[in-house]
């Protein structure tokens, strides 16, 4: 499985983490579906099934160069070194975008997720009884995950726990959302806001010298949250990852069928015109250590077509598509 790249290859599995960093951040975008339409998706689920028992005999024996190419440790550590970074660049310029044009951002996304429905779908080759059967359970499931209700906030260390192992579907698997899934389970808010910007305050505190925030007994909360967390998502990355290798070997046609049907049914978390429905306590707005409004769900509604706005929406929807279908266009070409 490894290889040697070269440096536009690196550069290029860099920035292909950017923006799979960024997706994963985004409630209805999955980095799973960014992955698999870059065409990178099979490697990095194998790359993850090579974390096991072997590759770590390899490293305690000091064996690095073999426990690196055995890992494919260089293409993990480019791609993965991206979408930490995306959390700091990427992610940042989507926050703002979605605070400020979110049904402009909606459309580019849905746009997009309409292209990539018809990218993986093109090569697909034929359609039989059980890959069609895949195909409407993947996008049922999708629809029904996009009408759910969400639950409220636990910040029990077990629960937290297990928010991280199905949290990290969204880089395993295309077209179900890490973060929609946060939100549903209740605890989007505490695990990739809040306690989030408690590590980051506690870094910076911590390399200026000031390590009295060690003593704070709620940013130690916040802190035992985000290990607990962090430590179910690598065990979901690399467990989720042995089983999709597994099956991806023996069926296929049948995993991507059922891909192609999470993603369609995607489409219902991302559709563009929704209102956003905001948590509430006594009829006052419940807000986040930042103070912004906590998301509940959202009510999603037909637009207006005399509405300027309604139509340059469908323009970037329409980007959203050329785009896909542009990056189609120079994979057939390069191939």
């Amino acid at each position: 499985m490894y290889k040697d790249r070269t440096l536009s290859e690196k550069i290029n599995l860099f920035f292909k983490g950017l923006i799979m960093g960024g997706a994963n951040k985004v409630p209805g975008v999955s980095g799973g579906m960014v992955a698999f339409v870059m065409g990178f998706y099979e490697e990095l689920i194998y790359t993850f099934q090579r974390i096991n028992g072997k590759a770590f005999k390899l490293l305690f024996n000091g064996r690095f160069k073999s426990f690196a190419n055995y890992t494919n440790l260089q293409f993990l550590v480019w791609v993965m070194g991206g979408s930490i970074f995306s959390y700091f660049s990427v992610s940042l310029v989507l926050d703002y975008f979605l605070k400020n044009y979110q049904l402009y951002v909606w459309s580019w996304f849905f746009g997009m997720i309409i292209g990539s429905i018809y990218y993986i779908s093109k090569d697909f080759g034929k359609w039989t009884p059980k890959t069609i059967i895949a195909l409407l359970i993947g996008a049922s499931v999708g629809i029904s995950i996009s009408f759910m209700t969400p639950a409220t906030e636990n910040d029990n260390l077990w629960f937290v726990f297990l928010c991280g192992i199905i949290g990290v579907s969204g880089m395993t698997l295309p077209g179900l959302s890490g973060s929609f899934i946060l939100i549903l389970l209740g605890n989007y808010v505490l695990l990739l806001v809040d306690s989030v910007n408690v590590l980051g305050n506690v870094i910076t505190n911590v390399l200026s010298g000031n390590f009295e925030v060690l003593q704070d007994p709620v940013k130690i909360r916040y802190l035992k949250i985000i290990g607990v967390f962090t430590a179910g998502s690598a065990f979901g990355l690399v467990s989720i990852s042995h089983v999709l290798g597994y099956v991806l070997k023996r069926w296929h046609q049948i995993v991507t069928a059922l891909i192609i049907g999470f993603i369609t049914g995607s489409l219902g978390v991302v559709w563009p015109w929704k209102e956003t429905i905001y948590k509430k306590k006594d009829g006052i707005f419940l807000l986040d250590q930042k103070g912004n409004k906590i998301i509940e769900n959202y009510q999603r509604f037909i637009p207006d077509f005399n509405s300027q706005e309604t139509w340059i929406s469908i323009g970037f929807i329409i980007i959203g598509i050329v785009l896909i279908l542009i990056i189609d266009f120079y994979d057939q070409k390069r191939k």
